[in-house]
């Protein structure tokens, strides 16, 4: 048993496509990563080379893989805890600052555990997230007025505000490339507004394109002045239909294990848990 560590996108999807797609929950995160790489180019998300890798079994048989895109931490797929540990090692041994660590619960905390025992250096935990996946959706009852519709380029100004204010409310590193990620996403067809009844926009919400059958929701943002409507409620049911028209079997998203209204919300509206993720912060 052994990782295999490359630069080589072409060289990881060979050995990895095949167990990625296999499990698009548990590897949503990896899926979506190399579908963004593989369109848009290595340094999409940063100056710095990604790496990936793969876990193989004396048989040969991939059960994990793992990947990393500069400045962002380490990110973890669907692998067994001695992998996770294994990974930890091998990173720790070869002196690589990570920053993080992120994925499933257990193999988050495996690899930290390792990361801790190899450097002497602790970990704390940084977000805790439950996986959910959509069932049999069931649409809240819509606010007084008001419809769903993609959005369009005279958004974008609004759509930047609160894309930016999502990622400062949820501790994410606002994206360097926000102002092209957002055209892209734009003329994708990707990103999504609640309009109210006067016309103007309430709340936002995202999809990832379809990959191996799967996508992924987020963001999903109300301005604070706006919320309390059920915009958010309605919009999500709504991006989420629009994911399955859009060919997606599979439709995913993260929730706050610390934010009950949105795990009770999302629950109502057809979504089942599917796994707990964390992110850890490596000293």
């Amino acid at each position: 048993m052994a990782w295999t560590l490359t630069t080589s996108l072409a060289e990881f999807r060979a050995a990895a496509d095949e167990f990625l797609a296999a499990d698009p929950a548990g590897n949503t995160v990896l899926l979506t990563i190399v579908d963004r790489v593989e369109r848009d180019g290595p340094y999409v998300y940063g100056p710095g080379t990604p790496r990936y890798g793969w876990w193989r079994e004396p048989d040969g048989t991939v059960t994990g893989a793992t990947l990393r895109t500069p400045p962002y931490g380490q990110r973890l797929g669907r692998m067994g805890t001695v992998a996770a540990g294994e990974l930890a090692r091998v990173l720790a041994d070869a002196l690589e600052p990570l920053g993080s660590v992120g994925g499933g619960r257990a193999e988050t905390f495996a690899f930290a555990a390792e990361w801790e025992r190899r450097t002497g250096r602790g970990w704390r935990i940084d977000s805790d997230e439950r996986l959910y996946r959509l069932g049999e959706l069931t649409p809240p009852p819509a606010p007084p007025a008001g419809r769903a519709r993609l959005a369009r380029d005279t958004d974008r100004e609004v759509l930047l505000q609160w894309l930016a204010a999502f990622c400062v409310e949820v501790g994410m590193r606002t994206p360097d490339d926000l102002r092209e990620d957002t055209d892209l996403r734009i003329a994708a067809g990707t990103l999504l507004l609640w309009e109210d009844g006067a016309g103007q926009a309430a709340a936002l919400a995202g999809v990832s394109p379809a990959i191996a059958g799967m996508s992924r929701i987020g963001p999903v943002y109300t301005p604070p002045e706006r919320r309390g409507h059920g915009y958010a409620s309605a919009l999500t049911a709504a991006v989420s239909a629009h994911a399955r028209d859009r060919g997606a079997a599979e439709v995913l998203l993260y929730t706050d294990t610390a934010n009950p209204v949105s795990n009770a919300i999302y629950q109502r509206i057809g979504y089942v848990p599917v796994g707990d993720a964390a992110t850890v912060l490596l000293d």
